[in-house]
C-alpha cells in the first residue's frame, strides 16, 4: 500500500495472533485495558462486512493493548447478538482478558480475509481509536478481520497507535 510506514507494515501483515505478538514484544509488561463494552450499532462498513441488515444490535468491545505503560493497539470487536450463542457466549464476559487468546486457541474459530486501511481523522474508527490518547496523530493504520466462531461472524478491528515500535 502506498504510504505505508515501514515500521507498521510487519504488524499489519502478520497473520498470527496480534495479542501474542504484542505480549512477546513486551517482556512481561503487557495488559489489556477495557475502555468500553456495550450493546450498540456497528458502523455501516462493519455491518456490511458482517453481512448484517440495517439496525443490527451487536456487542461492541473497545480495548487497548498496552506494553511498557503505553497503548500500542486499539481494538474494536463487533459481535452481533445472533453470534453470542453456545460456546461464543463467553465472549461477552472477557473483561480485561484478550479476545485474541480465545480466538486463536479455539479450533471452532475460522479466520477470514483481512483488510488493511489508512485512517484519517474524519473516519469514525479513527475517532474512537484516539478518544483516550493525549496526542492525536494525523493518520493511523489498521486492519480488520472477519472471524467465524462456531459458524457465527464477529469482526475485529485493530488500529496501530503511535507508540507501537
Amino acid at each position: 500500500m502506498a504510504g505505508l510506514p515501514a515500521a507498521v507494515a510487519p504488524w499489519l501483515r502478520d497473520t498470527g495472533s496480534l495479542t501474542r505478538r504484542v505480549i512477546e514484544s513486551c517482556d512481561g509488561d503487557f495488559r489489556v485495558r477495557l475502555l468500553r463494552q456495550r450493546w450498540g450499532r456497528p458502523f455501516d462498513s462493519e455491518r456490511r462486512l458482517l453481512g448484517s441488515r440495517s439496525g443490527i444490535r451487536a456487542l461492541i468491545r473497545e480495548v487497548e493493548l498496552w506494553c511498557g505503560g503505553e497503548p500500542w493497539v486499539f481494538a474494536r470487536s463487533v459481535i452481533p447478538a445472533t453470534s453470542l450463542h453456545g460456546p461464543a457466549r463467553r465472549l461477552a464476559s472477557l473483561g480485561e482478558r484478550p479476545l485474541g487468546a480465545v480466538l486463536f486457541a479455539d479450533p471452532r474459530v475460522r479466520r477470514g480475509d483481512t483488510q488493511v486501511a489508512r485512517l484519517l481523522p474524519r473516519h469514525p474508527l479513527f475517532q474512537v481509536a484516539v478518544r483516550d490518547l493525549d496526542a492525536v496523530p494525523s493518520e493511523l493504520w489498521g486492519r480488520r478481520t472477519l472471524y467465524r466462531f462456531a459458524g457465527h461472524p464477529l469482526l475485529v478491528n485493530e488500529i496501530f497507535l503511535p507508540a507501537i515500535p
